[in-house]
């Protein structure tokens, strides 16, 4: 019964993997198509709450704020990862993504007002060194490489103060007013800049593309790693979900050929990155383990 949820897990992340596929092959511009994909998202995720699961999505306005509040952060998020596609190549958005580890060991001291933790800043240390390797290396890429350092930025935000609101609402809930609120977020921005014409320059197979991306590759897997979640460890969760990078690199190394073929640098950086980022996650499992130990023993 493990093996299947482990199966279930890996499926999802490849499927995380492959968004970033399908942000190369949609050729319209990464505001649009961020715009289409919260919209089309919240579609998706009102009508199975209210449909499938019969669910009440009312919440407190204090709570919709915060939630409108993150999923702008989300969609910032997306924002910046879809256009350093657009600017470079598949393989350094998802590589950039690994900075997330630095910036989660600055940023979650400060929210969750815990001491910084030495490890994780060793790490992340680390992180950063192999992204400067592959700035050097891949300078035709900078730009990138700083929208991609933006998107883990926002990234990490978004994850933190999600941590902060677990619980306050079921996780559909929290996942449907997020994306609805990045939508509105973004809609609010079309209407003072007056580019709502924008919208309307995007063919039907962008269209189709961004349906699937909305539906099968984001909508799903949403809900189906908050199911995982009741019968995976975290750690189990956390590591498998750091194979999201690994699968879309290969992805695109087979699918697009010549334009995602990197230098020796860049791969060798990267499989440090990840080494890395497995090596913080076992830590960090050791030590629950302990404390769990602990706390037992004391009672």
């Amino acid at each position: 019964m493990k093996n299947s949820y482990l199966l279930r897990l890996h499926f999802i992340v490849f499927l995380w993997g492959f968004t970033a596929i399908l942000g190369k092959l949609i050729s319209t511009e990464a505001h649009v198509l961020v715009f289409y994909r919260m919209s089309i998202a919240a579609v998706f995720l009102y009508l199975y709450l209210r449909l499938i699961k019969k669910q009440s999505i009312k919440i407190s306005w204090n709570l919709l704020w915060k939630l409108v509040a993150i999923g702008s952060v989300m969609a910032f998020h997306w924002l910046f990862f879809f256009q350093s596609i657009k600017v470079s190549n598949v393989s350094i958005a998802l590589s950039c993504l690994s900075l997330s580890t630095l910036f989660a060991a600055l940023i979650e001291p400060i929210i969750f007002k815990r001491k910084p933790d030495l490890v994780e800043i060793i790490i992340g240390m680390v992180i950063v060194g192999c992204i400067s390797l592959i700035f050097n290396a891949e300078l035709k890429y900078k730009e990138g490489i700083i929208y991609g350092v933006l998107c883990a930025l926002f990234g990490t935000v978004f994850s933190v103060f999600n941590g902060k609101i677990f619980g306050k609402t079921s996780s559909g809930n929290i996942i449907f007013y997020e994306i609805a609120g990045g939508w509105l977020v973004i809609s609010l921005f079309y209407l003072i800049t007056g580019q709502f014409s924008d919208l309307r320059e995007i063919s039907y197979t962008d269209i189709a593309l961004i349906i699937l991306l909305a539906s099968v590759f984001t909508a799903y897997p949403m809900f189906e790693s908050v199911k995982l979640m009741k019968f995976i460890s975290p750690f189990t969760l956390i590591l498998t979900v750091n194979l999201e990078p690994v699968y879309g690199i290969i992805l695109a190394f087979f699918i697009f050929g010549a334009s995602e073929h990197m230098s020796p640098v860049f791969y060798m950086a990267s499989l440090v990155m990840i080494i890395a980022i497995v090596i913080n996650g076992i830590i960090k499992s050791k030590r629950k383990q302990e404390v769990a130990i602990t706390d037992s023993e004391s009672l």
